[in-house]
């Protein structure tokens, strides 16, 4: 079973969106193929970004997705425990989803972040790949995904 992270906007594409690009996730998710984890900060991103007003999101909507990504996401919390360093994100508010990928060991960080795919590569020297959805989705479908932006 594949280890994941799933960025905010993938998650939104998951559960709000209905985006078909990530169907594919979606599919591994539910089949067991794959396991999603999360944390409070990144839930709390979350959070904050379904109250954007461009967004229109209504508080019951906001609420379900919420509740959506709790049920999904398998808590993962910082051990405390003395890692190798991460590659430094240049928007730092992507960084959580580095070291919620490291302390879970997980095996993708799914991202349409350009920020943090600029990482691919220095992230998969310490063996996380940090994907696409599409990327994502063709490794969990066992076909070689390259670690390059689209």
């Amino acid at each position: 079973m594949l280890r994941i992270v799933l960025d905010t906007n993938v998650v939104l594409d998951l559960l709000h969106f209905d985006d078909p690009a990530v169907a594919p996730i979606r599919r591994a998710l539910q089949t067991g193929k794959a396991a999603c984890v999360g944390n409070a900060a990144c839930r709390d991103e979350l959070a904050h970004v379904l109250s954007y007003p461009q967004f229109k999101i209504p508080e019951h909507e906001a609420r379900r997705i919420l509740d959506a990504y709790a049920a999904l996401a398998q808590p993962c919390e910082p051990v405390g425990a003395a890692l190798p360093a991460l590659p430094q994100c240049r928007d730092p508010d992507d960084q959580k989803f580095l070291e919620l990928a490291q302390a879970a060991k997980a095996d993708l960080l799914v991202t349409k972040d350009k920020a943090l795919l600029a990482l691919a590569r220095k992230a998969g020297r310490l063996g996380l790949q940090i994907l696409t959805p599409t990327q994502a989705a063709a490794r969990m479908n066992g076909q070689q995904a390259e670690c390059r932006t689209e």
